[in-house]
């Protein structure tokens, strides 16, 4: 029974795989039930640790909603316990941060791809810093480098390189109709 009441709030709150849906504090406030798709995680093993606020996800993890899709081998939530203003003596959760490792792949359902070795993504700051041969592409164009990070919110990445690997971007010119 404990699985279930941390496990279902966990997944529900997965939002980060949801960019579309990130909402201001404000908005979340006057919108007081917002309608999400679910997000549905699958993988060979799930663990909780409550002691360390830890839930894992290990072997072939596919998280899945319409508008993404994230394929990894290990997935780690690191989550915070809070107390519930409204209702005396219960505990809300909040995603602190969510850890993808080994041969991660994020495919947007409207084109694109980013792959890593690991992809972090921040809660309170809505970034995702991927790292590992980092590679994000769109149609035939792409950008490599040893980090990039997706601010979410600001929809701007930086593209970071190192002595051993150069920033390197391909680009094809576009046909414009006039």
């Amino acid at each position: 029974m404990k699985l279930l009441k941390y496990t279902i709030p966990l997944i529900s709150i997965l939002i980060f795989f949801y960019p579309t849906l990130l909402l201001s504090e404000t908005s979340q406030k006057e919108n007081k039930k917002v309608d999400r798709d679910p997000i549905t995680i699958r993988s060979n093993s799930l663990e909780i640790d409550n002691k360390q606020k830890i839930v894992t996800f290990s072997q072939n993890v596919e998280a899945k909603t319409p508008d993404f899709t994230i394929n990894c081998q290990k997935m780690l939530v690191h989550y915070l316990n809070k107390p519930n203003l409204k209702d005396s003596g219960k505990e809300e959760i909040k995603i602190d941060k969510i850890i993808a490792t080994g041969d991660v792949k994020i495919n947007r359902s409207e084109g694109g791809l980013a792959t890593a070795e690991k992809a972090v993504y921040y809660q309170n700051d809505e970034k995702v810093v991927l790292t590992g041969k980092p590679i994000v592409r769109q149609g035939n164009d792409f950008v490599e480098g040893s980090k990039i990070t997706l601010f979410l919110k600001e929809k701007r990445s930086i593209v970071e390189g190192s002595e051993s690997r150069k920033i390197r971007a391909v680009l094809f010119p576009r046909n414009e109709k006039r």
